[in-house]
Order: structure tokens, then C-alpha cells, then sequence
């Protein structure tokens, strides 16, 4: 799905708050007004899609990249329509099937399955269901995962030639010795090279019910540093929670349920978690997949640019870069 060109040096860059007095331009929503698309299994569209489906994406004419998403675990994917808009403002469409609605979930096996189903109804299904004169760069696309989602995410870029991997406080089961099957966390590299952006939360750890919901030893940081063939950063949402990047008030009565009650969450709104996170994505996927690092590079430099505080912000360049575009600080 994505080209792979020149490489450069490998650097590092360990992100330092100079108490920045503004904000970036992608922690606010971009100039695109947007429109959001359901399809459901029985779509007259030809081939229809294996799961349901919500698309965000630009309403004006123009080529846009894809980011295909993967919600958390038993989560709706009506639960991220404010990330979802803000990241489709910036120039992005957004994929997010719903995968499952069982309580518990499947196998980590089939739900892996089902994503890759419709990864591969992308090229031949997506572009006649975006609005005329909308053009889908299914070439260069991105997949991001949620929660369990995110270990699904991770598993799906071993399988296919996405362009970019986005784990939104990843988990791979409640612990390194109880993780889901497939065990991505068994490798101790993950085998590709894409470019990698992580984002964990300082509260994910902390269990309200039985266990935390991104229990250490299958989180965040465990994803990161598996990623060592990758350009990668990593940021962690210090004073938030596994649940804080979705909606205030899910309309699906299950997801409100586990938003609210089932993990440990922060005590600020949400939006300036969903509106932080957003930005992130942004930055980076105009940083690896447009060679504009301008925000991405300032994000990494002085963390207090973000509208949340930010801690053990981190930037490794591949061993081999990808782009030759890319400039970092």
C-alpha cells in the first residue's frame, strides 16, 4: 500500500516542554468541512463491505489519504466521531469498521481476520462511496487501533504493506504471560519498517474494576519498543485514561457503560485529550506521508505545544529511513 524510498542516519529525539504560550494549527479542527458515510453490510455498492462501516472524510474536491481505524475492545465505533471529525478536517478519510459488538469479544484471531477483510474491500470498494470528486489514495494508507484495537493494528501491519501504524493506548491482554493470541508481544522486533506513532496514557495502568484496562507489561510501552526496524515516536496523555479519547457521552449504552465505569479515567474533559491525540495523527501522517514535519518536529521539540500535558515524549529514526523528505530536529 505504501512506497518505500531512500534511507538516512538514524537519530533520536527526547521531546523537552518549554512552556510553548500557543498552539498548532492540528490540535484545532483544519479547513475541510466533512461528511460522515454509513454503510452497512447489505450496501447496494459492488463489492459491499464485509463489516459495517463509518467513513469520515473531506467534503471538497481533492485526493485524500486513508486511515483505516480499529476500534477498542467491545467498543462501538460511533464512539469516536470527535476524533474521527477532526482528523477528516485536516485532509484525511477515515475508515472505521465496527469489527464486533460481542460482550466478550471474539478471538483476537478472528477479529484480526475481520480487519483484514476490510482492508483488502478498500482498493476496490471505498472510492464509490465517498462523495463526487472526493478521490480515496488508497496507495498510502494508515491503520490505527484503539485499546485492543491497537494490538490488532500492530498485527495487521504484519500481514500487509500499510504506510503507517497509530497505536492509541495499545493492549495486548492483561499482561506479557496472559496476552491474546496471535501474541504479538512474543517478538521482540515487530518485522516491518513503517513509520510508528504511539500514544499511551498515565492512567491506563491504573485499575478501577479488577484490572487496569492497559495493564503495564501489554501496554504502550511494550508496543514501542518492539518497533525498533521503525522511525517511532511515543507520547503518554499523562493525566487521562484508556477511555478519555472517546466521545463525552457515547450514544451506544454499551460503550457509555465501559467509557464510564470500566476504567480509570481523568478528572479534565475530554476534548482536549481527543483534540491532543488528533493532533498527533495529524502531524505525523504529514510528516511521513506529505514530507511536511513542520508540526510533527515542533510537537517532538516542545511537548507544551500540545494542548495536553505530555510526558516521555520520544523520536528514534529507523535504521533505515523511508523518506527522503524527512528532516527532524
Amino acid at each position: 500500500m505504501a512506497a518505500r524510498v531512500d534511507a538516512k542516519p538514524a537519530a533520536s529525539v527526547q521531546g523537552t516542554p518549554l512552556l510553548a504560550t500557543a498552539t498548532l494549527p492540528v490540535f484545532t479542527r483544519g479547513i475541510y468541512s466533512t461528511k460522515r458515510i454509513t454503510l452497512e453490510t447489505s450496501s447496494p455498492s459492488s463489492p459491499p463491505p464485509p463489516k459495517p462501516l463509518i467513513i469520515v472524510t473531506p467534503a471538497e474536491k481533492g485526493t485524500f489519504n486513508v486511515i483505516l481505524f480499529l476500534h477498542g475492545t467491545s467498543l462501538s465505533n460511533k464512539s469516536y466521531s470527535k476524533i474521527f471529525d477532526h482528523i477528516a478536517s485536516h485532509g484525511f478519510i477515515v475508515v472505521a469498521p465496527q469489527l464486533y459488538t460481542s460482550i466478550p469479544p471474539p478471538s483476537a484471531t478472528n477479529e484480526l481476520n475481520s480487519a483484514a477483510e476490510v482492508a483488502e474491500w478498500l482498493p476496490q470498494g471505498l472510492q464509490q462511496n465517498l462523495p463526487e470528486n472526493t478521490e480515496a489514495n488508497v496507495s498510502l494508507v494508515a491503520v490505527m487501533g484503539h485499546s485492543r484495537g491497537g494490538q490488532t493494528a500492530f498485527a495487521l501491519s504484519l500481514r500487509y504493506g500499510f504506510g503507517a501504524v497509530i497505536g492509541l493506548d495499545p493492549v495486548a491482554g492483561t499482561s506479557k504471560t496472559t496476552g491474546l493470541d496471535p501474541s504479538i508481544l512474543s517478538f521482540d522486533s515487530f518485522d516491518f519498517s513503517i513509520p510508528v506513532t504511539v500514544i499511551g496514557t498515565g492512567l491506563g495502568g491504573v485499575a478501577r474494576c479488577i484490572t487496569a484496562c492497559a495493564p503495564e507489561g501489554a501496554n504502550h510501552e511494550e508496543f514501542f519498543n518492539r518497533c525498533k526496524n521503525s522511525s517511532r515516536a511515543h507520547f503518554v496523555a499523562t493525566d487521562y485514561g484508556h477511555m478519555d479519547i472517546l466521545d463525552d457521552n457515547p450514544s451506544d449504552v454499551k460503550s457509555w457503560a465501559l467509557s464510564k465505569y470500566f476504567c480509570k479515567n481523568g478528572n479534565e474533559s475530554r476534548d482536549p485529550m481527543r483534540r491532543c491525540v488528533s493532533g498527533i495523527v495529524v502531524a505525523f501522517l504529514k510528516d511521513f506521508f506529505d514530507g511536511d514535519a513542520e508540526d510533527f518536529r515542533q510537537i517532538l521539540k516542545d511537548p507544551s505545544f500540545a494542548p495536553i500535558k505530555l510526558d516521555s515524549v520520544e523520536y528514534m529514526d529507523a535504521p533505515s529511513m523511508l523518506t527522503t523528505t524527512h528532516v527532524k530536529v
